[in-house]
């Protein structure tokens, strides 16, 4: 099992050394190291690294203020990292997930975690509940007032909460858009994602989802090009490359089960009717094999 060591600092001006050196010499094989705030969620490496890191292998840091500086933070990556079957460790604090002990720190750090945000809540009602008996109006007197620097604290924090939330669903939208953009609209896209999605799940908007995109790529979890402008294409095409997209991305499915997803996408038949039939679909399959779209089988 390997160990693989990440390494922060906040600025450019800082360097990472100091902490790549003690990470080796605890016997990480690889330091990933960044630079960024404590405070932001929205880091690149240590998002890339959680999601890839092989079960088995344990993330380690030196301090745990090198991976968050929040203790919901913290317990988020640790989640995360347990959901892959990895570990994590930090070499000068009592947190090794691999060990029984390590795991009832993490328990005892949770609970405090949850007793916090009960405090906080307790205290965020009765101050409201004391404004309102003294006539004073709850909020922020920087956003009334307009002052630039709560204006700029609060867009941030606006998106690093959206950030969060697309790491939530990154496993239904990313790999399509990796693999469907720019060959293919935004809106067509965003059709072939919600057709696979559970019935009570929210369903993408072409505009909501190309912000999500643009987000990632600021990140450089995605590549530049999927924002592209799609190629414009004849209305008989746009058919025929919709059903090679839906084969292309579960290359098990049936003809039938091809069918239904397209009346799911409410998508007409080449006659225009909404009902489709595995014949429609087999003779749009083979066009797209003789274009090139899908290989041969």
């Amino acid at each position: 099992m390997t160990q693989i060591g990440y390494a922060r600092v906040s600025t450019d001006e800082q360097s990472t050394a100091s902490q790549a050196e003690e990470l080796r010499a605890a016997g990480c094989t690889t330091v990933h190291e960044e630079h960024g705030s404590g405070g932001s969620r929205s880091r690149p490496a240590l998002n890339r690294l959680v999601r890839v890191i092989a079960p088995g292998d344990t993330l380690v840091v030196v301090r745990l203020d090198r991976l968050a500086r929040s203790l919901s933070h913290l317990l988020e990556v640790i989640e995360q990292l347990d959901e892959r079957g990895a570990f994590f460790r930090s070499l000068r604090d009592p947190v090794d997930t691999s060990s029984p002990q390590g795991k009832f720190t993490l328990q005892v750090l949770g609970a405090a975690a949850e007793l916090e945000r009960s405090l906080i809540r307790d205290r965020t009602r009765a101050g409201l509940v004391a404004a309102r008996r003294e006539g004073r109006v709850g909020g922020n007197p920087g956003l009334r007032t307009k002052d630039p620097e709560a204006l700029r604290k609060l867009r941030a924090a606006r998106g690093e909460a959206f950030f969060e939330r697309l790491e939530g669903s990154a496993q239904d939208w990313v790999p399509e858009v990796r693999r469907l953009r720019p060959q293919m609209p935004w809106e067509d896209v965003a059709r072939i994602i919600n057709a696979r999605l559970p019935t009570d799940a929210k369903r993408w908007t072409s505009e909501r989802l190309k912000r999500a995109a643009k987000t990632y790529v600021a990140e450089h979890l995605l590549e530049a090009e999927v924002l592209d402008r799609a190629p414009p294409r004849p209305p008989d095409d746009r058919l025929m490359v919709l059903v090679a997209a839906i084969a292309g991305g579960q290359p098990d499915i049936t003809l039938a089960g091809i069918a239904e997803r397209l009346e799911q996408m409410r998508e007409r038949t080449p006659r225009g009717r909404s009902r489709w039939s595995p014949s429609s679909v087999k003779m749009l399959l083979d066009r797209a094999r003789q274009n090139g779209l899908l290989l041969d089988g």
